[in-house]
This record gives C-alpha cells, structure tokens and sequence, in this order.
C-alpha cells in the first residue's frame, strides 16, 4: 500500500490537545487539525486561540514535533478572514476550513455542513480567507459530499479549487448520511479527485488497514484522514504506515491513564470523566476489555475517582497478578 500523508482528523468534543498529544506521540503523522474555533461576527481573542490550541505557545507543534493547523467555522466570509489572520500570526501552521460537521447545534447557526448547500458562500468564504493570509500560507478546506445528496459535490470542490485552497479533506459521507458505515462512498472522492489539480485527504469509515487499502483504491488518493478509527485502535496511523502491530489492551491502559492524570487548564468540572467514558466507548470496539472498564466507571463523576480506578485496573496491577 503506497502511503503519502496519514492526517489526524480534528473531532470535535473528542480530540483536543491533550488526546492530540498523546496520539502523535505514538504514531507518525504528517500534521492535525484543531476542533472547529467558532467565528460569529467580532475578531476572537489570542486566549481562545489559546486554549483550543496550546500548541501556538510552541510554534504551532505539538510536544513530539507534529505540525497543528487551526480549524475555523463561520459563514461570515470576513470574519472569518480575519480570525485566519489571527491564528496565523499566532503560529498556527495553515489554516482549515471546517464545512463538514453534521451537528445539529452546528447547521443550526447556519455554520459546517449548512453551508454545502451553498456552493458561491463557500467560495466566498474561502477566497477571503486566501486573500486575507496570503499566498504562502497552507490553506486546506473540509466538506463532506453534499447535504441530502451528491449531487453538487462536483462544485463545490471546484469552487474550493478556484478559490485559492491548497488542497481539500473529503468525508465520503453526505450530512444526511451521519456516520452510517454502509453509506460510506470513497469512489465518488476519487471522481471528485480526477477533477481537481489540488491534493484530495480521503477520511471516513478507516478502522484497520484493509479499510485505508480500500480507500486509497477506491478514492485514488494516498493522502488519508483518519478520525474516529484512530481512537478505536490508538496507534493505527502506524499500523498502516509501517504496518505496526495494533497495542495490546495493557499498552492501552497505560495511554488512559496518562490522558485521565492530565492537567486541562479551563475545562468543567466532568470534562475529563466525560471523555475518558467517550474515549472507551471507541475503544471498546476493538478491545473487549474496554467494555468492562466503560462499565465500572460509568457512575464515577469525579477525574479521581476515574484516574484511582484505572491505577488500581491498569498496567501495574496487571503485572502483579
């Protein structure tokens, strides 16, 4: 399987800098892409830019190195080019374009995957931002194939193309279609892809590597986004990439703790319970024992009460036994 780039997808509500971190600490990734910074009408402050992406504090990377490109979400196309401005002054490394998320709260303020529905918008909204940072910086876009249907996914990647994007990250999905795995269609991105002259990320539905062999032939791309995947099997991008073993349950353990024991400047008081029961209920696809683990934590609130729980289940009291 010939491999370009593997890109870490950005996931909102499941991978923020923490999870970024321990995910490019373990696998190779050519750079990732932040939860979606909601831009309304004002210029947002560097403390927001901050706390979805700390990594601006070291020069846009995270801790093991891997570039960090801010997403950003809006349909003003001039607030947007001037939150664009901000984030690369800042040091994010490009910017993305979030027109992809399906989330009701989302598409209700007209913002994500809405916008698929209009094609000249997102032309608008992504030649601003092109004029805005300049030619040298990387600027990539995020769609899915339509709203309710395919049928202007020709378009609206010609419209991202003309626009002045660098390349584009297509999930074969339509907003309609969710995350349904018989839906996924990896053959429309590479028609898609025969018509543009700008790199294609294919992202959707990779869970081990006969899924990125699939939609590398099927797409007709090499360059692959992998999301949801990643957090069923932490070390995935490696897998496909150097064709690594997946972890062991114990391997595993040790990266839960190590996200459960973390210090998220903030963050409410259960963000950390929620995610960690978040992250279990991905892993436990692929690991039976995430299942148990999912169980037994799921009435304890607290981020002790979870981090006390996986010490005394995790790693160490697997070696005394």
């Amino acid at each position: 399987m010939k491999i370009n780039r593997i890109i870490l997808a950005p996931m909102e509500g499941v991978l923020d800098y923490q999870v970024r971190q321990l995910l490019t600490e373990i696998n190779q990734f050519d750079y990732c892409v932040t939860e979606f910074i909601r831009v309304t009408h004002h210029k947002l402050s560097n403390r927001t830019f901050y706390r979805l992406c700390p990594e601006l504090y070291h020069n846009g990377k995270t801790k093991s190195g891997t570039p960090v490109r801010v997403q950003i979400l809006g349909q003003s196309p001039e607030w947007m080019a001037e939150n664009a401005v901000k984030a690369i002054e800042l040091g994010s490394y490009g910017i993305d374009i979030n027109f992809g998320c399906p989330a009701k709260t989302v598409v209700g303020s007209h913002g994500g995957a809405y916008l698929l529905q209009y094609p000249e918008q997102i032309f608008n909204i992504v030649s601003q931002v092109r004029q805005a940072i300049g030619a040298t910086h990387r600027l990539s876009v995020k769609i899915r194939l339509g709203w309710d249907n395919k049928s202007h996914c020709h378009d609206i990647a010609s419209a991202i193309e003309l626009a002045g994007a660098n390349e584009i990250a297509i999930h074969g999905r339509t907003k309609e279609d969710g995350y349904k795995a018989e839906k996924i269609d990896w053959q429309t991105i590479g028609q898609i892809k025969q018509l543009l002259n700008i790199p294609v990320i294919a992202n959707g539905e990779i869970f081990s590597i006969e899924d990125a062999q699939n939609c590398i032939n099927q797409s007709q791309t090499n360059d692959i986004m992998l999301g949801r995947g990643i957090l069923t099997i932490p070390n995935l991008a490696n897998m496909i990439r150097t064709e690594q073993s997946s972890f062991n349950w114990q391997q595993v353990m040790e990266i839960l703790i190590h996200y459960a024991t973390s210090s998220i400047d903030d963050v409410k008081p259960l963000y950390h319970s929620a995610r960690i029961k978040q992250w279990l209920a991905y892993l436990k696809q692929h690991y039976a024992q995430a299942a148990e683990v999912l169980q037994n934590i799921r009435t304890l609130k607290s981020q002790q009460e979870i981090c006390d729980f996986l010490a005394n289940n995790g790693p160490n009291k697997c070696l005394r036994e």
